[in-house]
């Protein structure tokens, strides 16, 4: 009698909440057992956890900004889900810290912070990932940006800069890890109707916000979430590598 096929499993940073949360769910509805990375949402954390389809998932806390935090939070990914073949970079931070009206002591904090949780704790992450996929004949690391790496962030420059570091830190990695098998993936959103964007997207700012995107809305965390799941279980080897904008043309590169 032939054996049950092994479930994949999928650690997913910042998964609380959010587009996380979206990513979660999408992941295991098509019966991915997932960890929900979170870093002080510990009870919405576990309760997602406890009510998504299928078993075997866990939440998993750390302060990713921490790079030891975030080898910890991999260390009991694989104790508790087994071997990893997903993993989302999602988590991410965002501060005003506006260049002509910051202190000099504001402006370098917002920095600090920014990188080491956009940045930092993402290549902790992936390089961990990268080599328990490559010894194990492959996987896949989706990476959240944001159109802000293209466009510019003037009053959280940190943000921007940080967002276009992971894509490089991304297309590095899958030009390096493409002979193991194990491809990279890039989501870069504009703004997305989360409960974080509500007082944003309600507020006095919220028409000119909207008149950015030709579709007359922003995106949903479910279209974001679907996008980071086609990345993670159904493109082809041939996309690894790729920045997929979807910011509904609000932005457009050439």
């Amino acid at each position: 009698m032939k054996g049950r096929r092994r479930r994949p499993a999928a650690l997913v940073t910042g998964a609380a909440r959010g587009i996380g949360r979206e990513i979660a769910l999408c992941l295991a509805r098509r019966g991915v057992r997932v960890g929900v990375g979170f870093h002080a949402s510990g009870t919405a954390a576990s309760r997602l956890a406890a009510r998504l389809p299928g078993r075997g998932h866990a939440a998993i806390g750390a302060d990713i900004s921490d790079p030891a935090a975030a080898r910890a939070m991999w260390e009991e990914a694989r104790d508790r889900l087994g071997r990893i073949d997903i993993l989302v970079n999602n988590a991410a931070v965002y501060f005003d810290h506006p260049p002509l009206s910051s202190s000099p002591e504001a402006w370098l904090a917002a920095w600090q912070a920014t990188l080491a949780a956009n940045l930092v704790g993402p290549a902790v992450l992936s390089q961990l990932a990268a080599r328990d996929m490559a010894r194990s004949g492959g996987g896949r690391i989706v990476n959240l940006s944001s159109r802000g790496a293209f466009r510019g962030e003037p009053d959280a420059p940190a943000y921007g800069a940080s967002k276009a570091a992971l894509n490089s830190l991304g297309q590095s990695m899958a030009r390096g890890l493409a002979p193991k098998g194990v491809l990279v993936f890039c989501v870069a959103p504009g703004w997305v109707d989360t409960d974080m964007a509500a007082e944003s997207l309600t507020g006095p700012k919220g028409p000119e916000i909207r008149a950015q995107h030709p579709l007359g809305r922003v995106a949903t965390a479910a279209e974001i979430a679907g996008t980071a799941a086609y990345c993670a279980l159904d493109a082809p080897a041939v996309l690894t590598g790729c920045i997929i904008d979807a910011n509904g043309a609000s932005y457009l590169r050439t």
